[in-house]
């Protein structure tokens, strides 16, 4: 008997039986962990307030709207009595297999959004049996999501700001149901990272300014995927071959030796994309864009941002060959898309301009 049908036969179990129901479905699913916290303010709620002021949600406008509403799950939804926190692991492995570009794990496969959504429902229905009212999301409605997992205990805080688990290390997207039901809350999660900065220490660009505080400005994450604008010029070559995303502090964590690989195999890369070069991106028009990533995060980067972010890896590759396609980029229509190129185009030059010297020093 599954958890779904427990539900629809039964509506007089108490709440632990209810949490034990919503447990077992839930990794039916494929959710790794499901923590339940008590509805109520996010401890960093005076953080998220300062780190507004500072401006480090650079052009994430959004973060800053309706911010008590974001603060506090119970302004999302008055009814709200439990928070219910789940993880979905992601991790396929150690090596990407593709040449001279990366994505961010987390793009690999198919849109999670969109894989999830359909299993957060089975859950909000298996509660509403109960006589529950729910709303839920998958880092896409006003919650912080990272505060309720700890208290849920599904991670901790690490200092990436990212949460980690001992279990999972740092590879796993978390979901959120604000339920009507009181469910027995979990332990909160204990911070273990110590002493540890390894992941303060790899940011190629200085993003994590102080411990639990990442400034979004000089982040390549945010840069090559919510940036709509220019990659500042101090930036481009920290980029290295990161065409979208980058997950420095996130590979350098010592809890990542206990991560497992996923189960979900929409997680993976597909054969045609890993199959893909620097020269494919470069070649992209709007449509071929459009259905290759059609079901794939990457499209959140949209189609200018995307060859935004392939003109500086291209500039970043060294590769004499690329500047053909350069110079065709250099004409765009879009001047997002014909800076970066001009500006790949200088360094590539300048490149082989240095190499050549070098050479010619050497007696070659």
């Amino acid at each position: 008997m599954t958890a779904d049908s427990v539900a629809i036969t039964d509506t007089s179990l108490d709440r632990d039986e209810i949490k034990v129901g919503l447990s077992r479905l839930a990794k039916e699913l494929g959710f790794a962990k499901c923590g339940v916290a008590v509805a109520r303010e996010a401890p960093h709620a005076a953080a998220f307030q300062q780190w507004l002021a500072e401006g480090f949600n650079a052009t994430m406008s959004w973060l800053a709207r309706e911010f008590e509403r974001r603060c506090d799950p119970r302004l999302v939804m008055s009814k709200t009595r439990s928070v219910i926190v789940l993880a979905t692991n992601y991790f396929q492995g150690s090596t990407q297999a593709t040449v001279g570009w990366r994505v961010a794990r987390y793009a690999w496969g198919r849109d999670y959004h969109e894989i999830l959504k359909e299993r957060l429902l089975r859950l909000s229905n298996y509660l509403a049996q109960f006589g529950g009212h729910q709303v839920w999301y998958t880092d896409t409605g006003p919650v912080l999501e990272r505060d309720h997992g700890s208290l849920a205990g599904v991670g901790w805080q690490g200092k990436s700001t990212m949460l980690l688990d001992r279990e999972l290390g740092t590879w796993f997207f978390l979901s959120v149901i604000l339920t009507s039901l009181e469910l027995r809350p979990d332990i909160p999660s204990v911070e273990r990272c110590g002493r540890c900065t390894r992941c303060i220490d790899v940011c190629p660009t200085g993003a994590i300014a102080t411990p639990w505080r990442l400034d979004a400005r000089r982040c390549l994450a945010f840069l090559t995927i919510e940036n709509r604008g220019p990659i500042p010029l101090e930036f481009r070559e920290a980029l290295g071959d990161r065409i979208f995303g980058c997950d420095d502090c996130l590979e350098v964590c010592p809890w990542n030796r206990f991560a497992k690989l996923s189960q979900e195999a929409a997680f993976a890369m597909s054969t045609e994309l890993a199959s893909l070069t620097l020269e494919d991106f470069l070649d992209l028009d709007r449509e071929a864009f459009n259905r290759l990533f059609k079901e794939s995060p990457v499209k959140r980067a949209k189609f200018e941002g995307f060859l935004r972010n392939a003109c500086v890896v291209a500039g970043n590759s060294g590769k004499l060959s690329l500047l053909t396609r350069l110079e065709r980029l250099a004409s765009s229509e879009s001047a997002l898309v014909a800076e970066h190129a001009q500006w790949a185009i200088k360094r590539l030059t300048r490149h082989a301009f240095s190499r050549r010297r070098l050479q010619i020093a050497a007696g070659k």
